[in-house]
């Protein structure tokens, strides 16, 4: 099944595509690779979920973020590419956690990026080699940034 329609059969509802917020592209195509910036989880209507994992919001509400920041992803390659059908495979993600010193679960916040990858483009094609960081500060106070190399037609 195609990843647009896949997107359509979870009833997944993607943000708009992130504006860049400083001096750098969203997404930079080079060969048959996808680049895509540092993204955070932008919600349908513009707002960023904010707030530090262990102190201002729980495990679950960073799975959350997680996730969401994996639409914002998906709207951006949506948007540059025409169809998230161009997309051949997840090559390699990075994730970033703000979260307090002690906290140690930084791969099951990440998952919920991980897990809709693999639902949208299947275990084969969305499951990549994956690092998830836990980092004192994010811009804005977000919870989560990531960002992905992606293989494309």
């Amino acid at each position: 099944m195609s990843a647009d329609k896949r997107i359509e059969e979870l009833g997944l509802e993607l943000p708009p595509a992130p504006k860049p917020q400083g001096v750098y592209k969203p997404l930079v195509i080079a060969g048959n690779m996808a680049y895509v910036s540092g993204h955070g989880p932008l919600t349908p209507d513009g707002k960023l979920l904010s707030g530090r994992v262990g102190q201002d919001v729980d495990q679950q509400a960073g799975y959350d973020a997680a996730r969401q920041t994996g639409l914002a992803i998906l709207a951006t390659l949506k948007a540059n590419l025409g169809s998230l059908d161009r997309v051949k495979r997840v090559v390699k993600s990075l994730g970033m956690v703000n979260c307090v010193a002690d906290f140690q679960n930084h791969p099951a916040v990440i998952n919920g990026y991980s897990e809709l990858m693999a639902q949208v483009f299947g275990d084969e094609n969305g499951i990549a080699a994956r690092s998830a960081v836990g980092m004192g500060s994010l811009p804005g106070n977000i919870t989560v940034e990531i960002e992905a190399i992606f293989e494309i037609e």
